[in-house]
């Protein structure tokens, strides 16, 4: 049995944001990822300039954006910034500059080696045992840890991505009721090429029907798909607490995804910091949890609002798209940082 001081399931962004700052404080961290690879996932890859965008190397931004253009069924606005709102990046390189970061603060990464069986202190991956005094669950949406506690996930939308090669010049977000419910189109450009996709609540569309009506709006708007390659995933923003006596949970393991938007990166890494930090002071009040599980709570409380009715959709968005163009609300509004 191999003991460690924490052991992190899954090596994300979360996973390996909170393996780093305990590596730094000199705790022995383990991480443990079921892939082979780190750091690729269904993602758009959007960054914005109040969340990640300041803390990441220029190097990893892809293409900037101070310029966002929104459509709905009745509206088309831009909306600008004299900083770039939003920023691109590569998750796969995201990920990669993480783990060195990680390897570099002393973590042991082990790669390939899937979670089974958790007890109280210890688990068992790849046919190999290690004990802990803390366990952080950072593995995503289907999280084994999180099943461990014996959480139910019901609260998930769905994300269709595609990678289709070309110059895109524009950063877009298109609110169509008709196809997404509260849910919305994106073109993101990155180098090359641009993530497109659509993302909306399960309980508001089912998948088979997002991915019908996502194709519909791709053909309408002149988007070739037919040589991309169309992944999905699930985004868990089911939130039923983060700390659980000496285990946590963070990111969308945790349900922190933004029920509106979908992003994930951004509460992934302050969830995972905000556990460490809580791991090496139980004391630590985590003013950035708390933080960001207020703009969490609103956006999930503007999810049910819009999904009860197509009326309380269209007219919340209409009016959401409205002050935003004419600068009642900030951009911000939308996004996970505040």
């Amino acid at each position: 049995m191999q003991k460690y001081h924490t052991v992190v399931v899954g090596a994300g962004p979360g996973g390996l944001a909170c393996a780093t700052l305990l590596a730094k404080a000199g705790k022995d961290v383990l991480v443990l990822e079921r892939r082979r690879w780190i750091g690729p996932k269904v993602c758009a890859g959007g960054v914005t300039w109040s969340g990640l965008r300041q803390r990441l190397p220029e190097s990893l931004m892809q293409k900037t954006f101070p310029d966002q253009h929104l459509f709905t069924r009745w509206q088309r606005t831009v909306i600008s910034a004299a900083q770039p709102l939003v920023s691109t990046v590569n998750r796969e390189e995201l990920g990669q500059w993480q783990l060195k970061e990680a390897l570099g603060a002393g973590v042991r990464v082990e790669a390939n080696h899937p979670v089974g069986r958790i007890s109280e202190h210890s688990l068992e991956a790849a046919g190999k045992g290690f004990s802990f005094q803390y366990l952080v669950g950072a593995d995503g949406s289907s999280s084994t840890v999180r099943r461990h506690l014996g959480l139910a996930t019901r609260q998930v939308g769905v994300g269709l991505n595609l990678f289709v090669e070309g110059d895109f010049p524009r950063m877009e977000w298109h609110l169509d009721d008709r196809l997404f419910n509260n849910g919305y189109a994106w073109v993101f450009p990155h180098r090359g090429c641009a993530s497109i996709g659509a993302y909306a609540g399960r309980l508001a569309v089912e998948p088979g029907v997002l991915r019908k009506n996502f194709l519909l709006w791709a053909a309408g708007h002149g988007i070739n798909l037919e040589s991309a390659k169309m992944q999905a995933g699930l985004i868990n923003y089911d939130y039923q607490g983060w700390r659980f006596g000496h285990r946590f949970l963070v990111g969308d393991a945790a349900g922190l995804a933004s029920a509106l938007t979908g992003e994930g990166i951004f509460p992934a890494i302050i969830s995972g910091e905000e556990a460490a930090r809580t791991i090496l002071d139980p004391l630590y009040p985590a003013p950035e949890m708390a933080r960001l599980l207020a703009r969490h709570h609103l956006h999930r409380r503007l999810v049910a609002f819009t999904g009860s009715s197509l009326l309380a959709c269209r007219l919340t968005m209409e009016t959401l798209v409205a002050a935003l163009r004419v600068g009642a609300v900030s951009f911000n509004a939308l996004e996970m940082a505040g």
